[in-house]
């Protein structure tokens, strides 16, 4: 990806050109079971193991014609800058919760003392309490590095790092920095507006960042929630990280009015919002619900009877139009204009089945073009069916990667597709 290159995404399917990932790193080592509720994790990794297997799925990509690029490599070259750099650790120092101003300045000195990979590797993997005497005028500990749970962190680590498709969304040809749900992944979205503003490969010509920041206000919304289904429509769920007010801001900056007499116009013109249970089982649109061709989805069959389907649109006056729709199937129908639409049940519709792969990501599947989708391999009977409908499945290694809860497209933040038609 060049230098001012423009992000293009409007679709799901288009063949995938050029994606952002994070490599697992430090920050998984960090997990102990005593935080893996807080750190949103269901076991503790075997790192190198985790490593080997998203390596594989780096590979995947790039052997089907896709640039890979990743966080780190980004935010080092990021940080290279002393005013870029001295802004995103106070920040981090301001955001971890810190009352003890002293302490916070000791904080900030602490990491503005770095060089740059070491800086790099603390805003992603944190700063554990022993690493810096914490009083430098008396010499002694302060009674917070005791007590306070003896929680081991004043800046925390970010192990759902590798899940990048969260903290930002490329709609169009402009990057959304998402408002995450929980504190322990808000820094995220932090790194990830530092790069896009700052980093060279996203400047435009003119040098203005092309990215959509702080539109929710307060109210979270997710990636894996938002589905560019083509360049009219795109499919937001509702959810535990995604929140209602949060997705009709977001449609106050992307969508337009809809006329008649300008039915051909470019532009978003409609939301389909996917009210799913508000549950972590379900945390996701994109846990239960990907696309996987211009007709086809992948869906989990024990969601499909509790879906609600809203359709917004731009009115008049630039009001808000909602419209709930019968159905999940005749909304995709309307709104991507198909005569039918094949909603492929993962665990090939099988109960017992589709809920043991659901608990390994069965429907979060990555499209890397129409038809072509990167699946975990241990979803064998999934993998099975979407192959039944005519589905090339490209299967990778997760038996690691799957216990942070997410499949291939939680783990990529896909930067340009290629224009479909």
């Amino acid at each position: 990806m060049k230098s001012g290159c423009t992000l293009q995404i409007y679709s799901e399917i288009g063949p995938l050109k050029s994606v952002l990932l994070h490599r697992p790193g430090s920050e998984l080592e960090t997990l102990t079971p005593k935080y893996l509720d807080t750190m949103l994790f269901e076991d503790i990794p075997f790192l190198d193991s985790m490593r080997e297997e998203h390596n594989a799925f780096a590979a995947a990509l790039q052997n089907n014609g896709c640039e890979v690029l990743y966080v780190e490599d980004l935010l080092l070259d990021t940080v290279k800058n002393t005013e870029i750099r001295k802004s995103l650790i106070e920040k981090t120092v301001r955001t971890a919760g810190i009352p003890d101003l002293d302490l916070c300045e000791s904080l900030q000195n602490y990491l503005l003392e770095m060089d740059d990979m070491l800086l790099t590797r603390h805003l992603i993997a944190g700063t554990k309490k022993d690493e810096i005497a914490l009083n430098q005028h008396t010499g002694r500990r302060d009674l917070s590095y005791y007590i306070r749970d003896e929680y081991p962190f004043y800046i925390n680590p970010l192990p759902n790092l590798y899940f990048t498709r969260d903290p930002g969304s490329i709609i169009g040809e402009r990057c959304s920095i998402n408002t995450m749900q929980t504190d322990a992944r808000k820094r995220e979205s932090m790194i990830l507006s530092a790069i896009m503003q700052n980093h060279p490969i996203f400047k435009t010509e003119d040098s203005s960042p092309l990215i959509l920041e702080g539109y929710a206000e307060g109210s979270s919304i997710e990636g894996g929630d938002i589905l560019v289904l083509d360049k009219y429509t795109v499919a937001i769920g509702c959810s535990a990280r995604t929140e209602a007010w949060a997705i009709e801001e977001l449609a106050k900056r992307i969508l337009i009015p809809v006329s008649d007499s300008d039915c051909e116009s470019s532009g978003f013109k409609n939301i389909l919002v996917i009210q799913i249970p508000f549950t972590r089982a379900y945390m996701h649109l994109d846990t239960v619900f990907t696309m996987v061709d211009h007709d086809k989805f992948t869906i989990y069959p024990g969601v499909e009877s509790v879906l609600r389907t809203f359709t917004i649109s731009m009115g008049k006056g630039r009001k808000l139009q909602v419209k709930p729709e019968n159905g999940l199937k005749a909304a995709l129908q309307r709104a991507l204009k198909l005569v039918s639409v094949d909603l492929i049940q993962t665990g090939g519709g099988d109960r017992i089945t589709a809920a043991r792969e659901q608990w390994n990501d069965s429907a979060n599947t990555l499209a890397i073009s129409p038809g072509v989708v990167v699946t975990y391999r241990r979803n064998v009977v999934s993998n099975d069916t979407l192959e039944k409908h005519g589905i090339t499945v490209l299967p990778i290694r997760g038996s690691e990667l799957v216990r942070g809860r997410g499949g291939p497209r939680c783990m990529s933040m896909p930067l340009v597709r290629e224009a479909i038609s």
